[in-house]
């Protein structure tokens, strides 16, 4: 699956949507960690941690790790599960994680593409239901995703292990 799509800002080369590949994962772990939360979570440098994630994430069929890329260069990225379940009756879900987008290309309209290419996707696979978590302290995110229609519906937990 590769999807080109033209640029939406003037002097930009158009953006890519693709499955991710094994030489993306120190991008992608770069871009996880160029935040102020991504910054005391992620560990650049720990490569094998990370690929053998990578590994489990392209072997399962029911998960998609997707890159943006620009002009040769990944500037977003974001994960996709797919869940099957029984509640609903029976209603597939999309579940998109670890959304990013590099510094250089925020506030341009990124994020809203790779949120509704995600969307689609989802629809492509038949789900019913597209959900996301994003943590407290990401105001600017919460009021990103309500404007794209998600609405704050439940309260997440977490359990460190």
């Amino acid at each position: 699956m590769r999807v080109d799509l033209p640029s939406s800002t003037p002097n930009r080369p158009p953006v890519t949507f693709r499955e991710a590949r094994r030489e993306d994962v120190p991008a992608i772990v770069a871009l996880l960690a160029d935040d102020p939360i991504g910054a005391k979570r992620e560990a650049p440098g720990t490569e094998q941690e990370y690929l053998t994630a990578f590994e489990a994430i392209d072997a399962d069929p029911r998960n998609e790790l997707i890159v943006v890329e620009s002009g040769g260069e990944v500037v977003g990225t974001m994960q996709l599960t797919f869940i099957p379940g029984l509640s609903r009756r029976g209603a597939e879900r999309l579940q998109i994680e670890a959304v990013r987008v590099a510094a250089s290309f925020r506030g341009q309209g990124l994020g809203r593409r790779m949120m509704e290419w995600a969307v689609r996707r989802g629809r492509e696979r038949g789900c019913r239901l597209v959900q996301l978590t994003s943590d407290k302290k990401r105001a600017d995110a919460h009021r990103f995703y309500t404007s794209l229609g998600f609405v704050p519906s439940h309260e997440g937990f977490k359990l460190n292990l």
